[in-house]
């Protein structure tokens, strides 16, 4: 029977939709491991809390036992997790101290899986930028969330600094901070370059306005030490800069799309190289992505396309501009399909994006194959457009 339901659209009118797809199986776990030839990181949602007594735009409420258990499931659809990254509201709702616990109670989930890949994110984000923040004040902080990391027996995602893209005169001034960092760090590292319409406080960050000029900065700093970087994780929203890089990279250091917009194409690659993935969209489309790189992993291009294909319109729209609030997305579809029992988030961000978006991002993820659970999806639905009055 058709599950069907009324969902507003542009211009103030409600239509008729009815789920027209059914969803797409996830597959099952491999005796051997999943057969993938990419590594691919899930940049993971938290869960929080709704019964916390708290201010919510201020305060921060895990719900721990639901926040490890989505890890568990990546990790069973033979993803990795990139932890207290920005789609878990690193920086947007969750501070240094939140990260420390979510680090500590991830990490202790991941002990106990021999398959867990997982990798940390550190930053700079408990040094508020100003005036008065130095570059050796930047290089203390990068230090402190690389030894706690460290310390957890973690490896690190070094993530771009507010502070350092404040406090910075000139690309020799990144050049110092991560010559001292990379130096420093035990095993090697994912550095991420986040484009400035995820964040707009990166802006100019490596020195430089123009994308092309701060890339050569970035390339000469990774290929400079490049027995320290595993790879680096590049969000500009842009495949032909990318590619540009990439093809730039020492050959021993892997390009990690971050292109939520064309990670299809950049993924499966050319004839000069591919990327690899750690994407905020695999955590909303885990098992399209894990069947898809199976399909890759067994030379299957058009059946890897076939199932990913249909899931990029999907992430273009929760990723739209303003692109920084793209998480409400990804946490309403965890919503739809049952991973947590209510859609709130750290800082109120539930309310980031429109009743108008929220039910074409439903029409995007029926077309997707990804709500896993057709009639549980409507009934969430229905219950979000009555909480709108609709």
């Amino acid at each position: 029977m058709a599950k069907s339901l009324r969902l507003p659209v542009s211009g103030g009118t409600l239509e008729d939709y009815a789920i027209a797809n059914a969803p797409l199986a996830a597959p099952e776990r491999p005796a051997g491991g999943h057969a993938f030839n990419r590594v691919a990181y899930a940049a993971a949602h938290v869960v929080v809390d709704p019964l916390a007594d708290n201010d919510p735009w201020l305060d921060r409420n895990i719900d721990w036992e639901s926040t490890v258990a989505f890890r568990e499931y990546l990790w069973d659809l033979g993803l990795g997790v990139a932890e207290a990254m920005d789609t878990a509201q690193r920086g947007m709702g969750l501070d240094w101290a939140g990260a420390k616990e979510l680090i500590a109670n991830v990490q202790s989930a991941a002990r106990r899986r021999p398959d867990a890949l997982i990798a940390y994110g550190a930053g700079t984000d408990h040094l508020p930028p100003g005036p008065g923040v130095s570059i050796d004040d930047v290089i203390q902080a990068y230090e402190e969330q690389v030894a706690y990391v460290e310390g957890q027996g973690g490896r690190i995602i070094l993530m771009a600094s507010r502070a350092l893209a404040a406090a910075a005169k000139s690309p020799e001034d990144y050049v110092r901070v991560y010559d001292r960092i990379l130096r420093q760090v035990r095993q090697p590292v994912i550095i991420h370059w986040l484009g400035d319409m995820f964040d707009p406080a990166l802006a100019g960050y490596w020195g430089s306005r123009d994308d092309m000029q701060a890339m050569e900065t970035a390339v000469a700093i990774i290929n400079d030490h490049a027995t320290k970087v595993d790879g680096v994780k590049i969000s500009l929203l842009s495949a032909e800069k990318e590619i540009v890089m990439r093809r730039k990279l020492d050959p021993a250091v892997k390009m990690y799309t971050g292109d939520d917009f064309n990670y299809a194409e950049l993924i499966a690659g050319d004839e000069k190289g591919y990327s690899h993935a750690l994407l905020g969209i695999f955590d909303a489309i885990a098992p399209a992505a894990s069947a898809a790189l199976q399909k890759l992993g067994a030379d299957d291009l058009a059946g890897f396309h076939e199932i990913l294909a249909p899931t990029v319109p999907l992430s273009r729209h929760i990723f739209k501009a303003p692109t920084r609030f793209y998480k409400t997305g990804v946490v309403f579809l965890a919503y739809l399909n049952g991973f947590q029992n209510h859609f709130q988030m750290l800082g109120g961000q539930q309310s980031t994006r429109s009743m108008v978006h929220l039910a074409e991002l439903f029409r995007l993820a029926d077309e997707a194959r990804v709500l896993r659970d057709p009639d549980l999806a409507v009934s969430r639905m229905k219950t979000i457009l009555a909480t709108a009055g609709i």
